[in-house]
């Protein structure tokens, strides 16, 4: 993504930028059904996994010497969670510091027309309050403005957690000049909306491996 104004590993994250064309969905294979409905691959799977990779590198440095409980928001960190804890077993399987891991997962859920996500709730997820004296890492898919993540911090920081940090795979830049920046994250992104990698619009597209950059027709197509 480099070589073309593409991106660059700005801060913690590599930065796709504005002005990105992406890559042609002819260099690479998805699923046949899918055809159509998508505009160009914004980040292929290739990259996906190396950078998850590099993230869980970051982890360990940071928190490996720490047992952890992973918290996974579904249902789209499923697929980035899976990976990371994976990639962090595999470091932490070769190295001298053993790192206990504890996954569980919570889904988050605003009431339909409540701008305010004060009133989220929390859906599933042991007791929150097992998290007093843990160390929390919360696995997202991506992060937007900012504000589902801050209600949901703040949650769980009643329960007194030893510490807590974020990892996201994507972060979408907003105008927003209080934006939220996660711990961790995997890529920056324009103001797009993606499919794939578990990412879903309307349920459809987590079986797409890319991310990709859904058109006018698949949202039309998939609209509910």
């Amino acid at each position: 993504m480099a070589g073309q104004g593409g991106s660059s590993a700005g801060g913690r994250g590599v930065v796709i930028s504005d002005n990105w064309p992406g890559y042609s969905l002819d260099l690479f294979t998805y699923p046949q059904h899918y055809y159509g409905d998508l505009e160009y691959v914004l980040i292929p799977h290739g990259i996906i996994v190396d950078r998850t990779e590099r993230l869980a590198k970051d982890i360990m440095q940071d928190i490996g010497d720490n047992d952890i409980v992973v918290l996974c928001v579904l249902k789209g960190g499923y697929k980035f969670c899976a990976d990371l804890v994976e990639h962090i077993k595999n470091l932490s399987r070769n190295s001298e510091r053993f790192i206990s891991m504890k996954v569980d997962f919570v889904r988050l859920k605003s009431y339909h027309n409540d701008q305010s996500m004060q009133d989220m709730q929390i859906i599933g997820g042991d007791d929150l309050s097992k998290l007093t004296g843990k160390n929390v890492l919360i696995v997202e898919d991506i992060v937007g403005t900012g504000r589902t993540m801050k209600v949901l911090l703040n949650n769980i920081e009643k329960y007194k957690p030893k510490m807590i940090k974020v990892a996201s795979l994507l972060v979408k830049r907003t105008s927003r000049p209080d934006g939220y920046r996660p711990d961790y994250y995997g890529f920056e992104i324009p103001d797009l909306f993606v499919v794939g990698y578990a990412l879903d619009y309307n349920e459809h597209f987590r079986d797409l491996n890319h991310i990709c950059v859904i058109n006018d027709h698949g949202k039309a197509k998939y609209r509910v």
